[in-house]
């Protein structure tokens, strides 16, 4: 065992067994400890379990990894998840928080009817388990590397620990397991961005040396024969209209994703589900403000080790994750005149997106402490959103599927309970089989949920809000609608379930159909709720009361 190993192995183990003790500690018997914690979680706290619940293996993993090749296009996920943020903490978390449901399908049921809420509890399963692939990726490319694992039993490795203390602790156990896997993971992702500014710009603040190295970085990449890392609207085939609907898909997405919005059904008050939403947002930031400087580096330090290289000259980095499998040499002899993240292109040097970030502190030169460090923070950052996504899979699954659909009020505690973990199992078994065989990069397999996201959730949600002659007939119609559009793009698109790859239809990527799909969901909800029957007078004060204040309220204020 190497010194890299013995500190990867020390850190895994110590934040596993931190992991473990607080799901064991928070362990659960009752169905609302186990989906909203009692809804007693700290503003807080529950603000830094949002933020690690937000941060998956796409943020800490995959992001930084494609603004490096991508270049100024890479934005789009920086802008797309903060941005849909800004407006799921705007539109949306205070008033289904003051709702007071357990589940994203609950409201809608409620909203609606209880057919409605089982087509919104496949569609939270479907976003959810395609979400949670991305993960379990992102978990094996941490242990194939860091561990020598092969890629199978890294999967595994992850899955298990995931199912521990999800199942153990359920959203009380996740939660505080959380607060934790966040302070880990944003001191793995600082303290290599920090040291690698201060060893390349002389200056420890990642945010502002990054900016120094731009114009050599633009040099390097047209030297390989690639755009220019600052050029507008290069990165993307689709160019401007591809950048501006992954933005958008992945903004409607962001709030509309289920395993987020429950979480502000934890706190004790509204208002704690606003300030929940701030402290979110500014322990979010600290890495989003972080990554394009960790890409630029990263990506700076890979072409200046390949520039004027042959094969036997590359960074002594190279050679471990080429035997991890994901990187790859084309050239025998020779130097390496092109670099590459992409397995077709036949350049002479490919390196998977998802290494980046990981690889950075090996990049750079960094101490083995430093390297193990990062790995546990990759992990940390997988561990903490799927735990999240499994649950949002059981709860749909027990509470929205099994005990009102099926059982109804028959279902007592312990079976609901029974159900939901038997749901988390059976998710986490086939979500091994798909993280070992993954149809895209990480960042990219979570954007197509945040597609999956705004074409289902996010239009029936503000119509439920805001509108209430949405009834429905035209919230199936419009939820279905979005779910077949989008996935059946996707499907076109991608090499899933043995489908052959086609061309993308004007350019457009699927991770940013889901923007179209929203389109036909909010068209499909208005025309076919017109043409029907409007919702109850009861139901339609419902959605009056839950945007303004009870009459008491308003008294006690002194407004009436």
């Amino acid at each position: 065992m190497d010194s890299m190993q013995f500190w990867t192995f020390f850190f895994l183990i110590l934040t596993f067994g931190m992991y473990m003790t607080i799901a064991w500690r928070s362990r659960v018997k009752e169905t609302k400890e186990f989906y909203v914690a009692s809804q007693g979680v700290p503003t807080i706290a529950n603000g830094a379990a949002v933020a690690a619940d937000w941060m998956s293996a796409a943020s800490f993993i995959g992001m930084a990894g494609m603004i490096a090749f991508l270049g100024s296009d890479g934005s789009v996920y920086l802008m797309g998840w903060t941005g849909g943020y800004v407006l799921l903490a705007l539109l949306l978390a205070p008033y289904l928080r003051k709702w007071g449901k357990f589940t994203v399908p609950e409201f809608v049921g409620d909203r609606y009817n209880d057919t409605v809420r089982v087509v919104a509890a496949i569609c939270a399963i479907v976003i959810s388990f395609t979400y949670v692939v991305g993960q379990m990726t992102g978990g094996g490319v941490v242990f194939a590397r860091f561990l020598g694992l092969e890629a199978h039993w890294a999967v595994i490795v992850a899955a298990v620990v995931i199912f521990f203390y999800a199942v153990l602790g359920g959203m009380k156990g996740i939660t505080y397991t959380q607060v934790a896997q966040y302070a880990v993971l944003i001191t793995a992702y600082l303290i290599p961005a920090v040291a690698v500014s201060q060893q390349i710009g002389g200056f420890p603040v990642p945010q502002v040396t990054y900016g120094t190295i731009l114009a050599e970085l633009d040099g390097l990449r047209t030297d390989f024969g690639l755009d220019r890392f600052t050029e507008a609207f290069s990165g993307r085939d689709g160019g401007q209209l591809d950048v501006f609907l992954v933005t958008l898909s992945l903004m409607l997405g962001t709030a509309g994703l289920p395993h987020v919005i429950i979480r502000f059904y934890t706190t004790k008050t509204v208002r704690g589900a606003r300030f929940s939403a701030f402290w979110a947002l500014f322990f979010i930031s600290l890495l989003y403000l972080t990554a394009p400087a960790v890409g630029a580096f990263t990506k700076l330090n890979l072409l200046q080790g390949a520039e004027g290289a042959t094969a036997d000259e590359l960074p002594t980095w190279i050679e471990p994750w080429a035997d991890a499998g994901y990187v790859t040499l084309n050239v025998d002899d020779g130097t390496i005149d092109s670099v590459s993240n992409v397995a077709a292109s036949g350049a002479d040097l490919i390196v998977s997106n998802d290494i980046l970030v990981l690889a950075s502190p090996e990049i750079s030169g960094l101490p083995a402490p430093i390297i193990g460090l990062m790995a546990a923070g990759g992990m940390a950052a997988a561990l903490s959103t799927a735990a999240g996504l499994l649950l949002v899979i059981s709860s749909a699954a027990s509470h929205d599927i099994y005990f009102r659909m099926i059982s109804k009020e028959a279902a007592s505690e312990k079976t609901q309970m029974m159900v939901g973990r038997l749901a988390m199992t059976a998710a986490v078994i086939i979500a091994i089989f798909a993280g070992l065989n993954p149809p895209a990069f990480v960042a990219q397999v979570v954007a197509f949920a945040f597609g999956l996201a705004a074409s289902t959730f996010f239009p029936i949600l503000i119509l439920g809000i805001f509108w209430k002659k949405a009834n429905s007939k035209g919230a199936a119609a419009g939820m279905l609608t979005g779910l077949v559009f989008s996935s059946s793009y996707m499907i076109y698109t991608l090499e899933l379930f043995g489908t052959q790859a086609n061309d993308h239809i004007l350019n457009i990527s699927p991770e940013g159909i889901g923007a179209l799909g929203a389109v036909l969901n909010f068209a499909v909800t208005v025309v076919v709720s017109n043409l029907t029957r409007p919702p109850s007078l009861e139901v339609q004060e419902m959605v009056e009361s839950i945007r303004y204040p009870a009459p008491q309220q308003l008294k006690a204020a002194g407004k009436i």
